[in-house]
């Protein structure tokens, strides 16, 4: 019986194999991680968080307002229903802005426009397709942001 000796060739491609892989491993993770994020959460963490505790306040006062928002789509225009507690919110101010979730399309800005007592549509036609709103909605001296997923 013969048996083939285990030589320096043999362990080079034992090493070229293992850190290859990791190689192509780690390139393939970096891609998906690189196209799959489309920018920065703040420009500045200190300034961030900094505002933190303003931010806390602002979403209180949000939240003390009971407003319940209704989002979908019309044919092509994105429409909104607001409520209140003593009912129907007319004669607000909507604006949003329309982002795809991975940054591949411009940003859309839209208007609102009431049709019925508490029921907006907006203004401009957004693509079908996924889309997150950053809705901001004021009647007088009250303030409401929501951040909606959209698909």
């Amino acid at each position: 019986m013969m048996t083939k000796r285990f030589s320096g060739w043999h362990m080079t491609a034992i090493l070229v194999c293992f850190f290859g892989i990791i190689a192509a491993v780690n390139f393939t993770m970096a891609t998906f991680a690189t196209r799959g994020f489309g920018g920065t959460v703040v420009d500045n963490s200190y300034v961030a968080s900094q505002r933190f505790n303003d931010w806390l306040e602002a979403a209180r006062r949000q939240d003390d307002l009971q407003w319940t928002e209704t989002v979908s789509r019309a044919g092509e225009q994105v429409r909104l229903q607001v409520t209140t507690p003593d009912g129907a919110l007319a004669g607000g101010t909507i604006t949003a802005t329309a982002e795809h979730p991975i940054a591949r399309m411009e940003p859309v800005t839209l208007d609102f426009v009431e049709t019925e007592p508490g029921v907006y549509v907006s203004d401009q036609s957004l693509d079908s397709g996924r889309w997150v709103l950053r809705i901001e909605i004021t009647q007088g001296d009250s303030r409401k942001r929501v951040l909606f997923d959209l698909s």
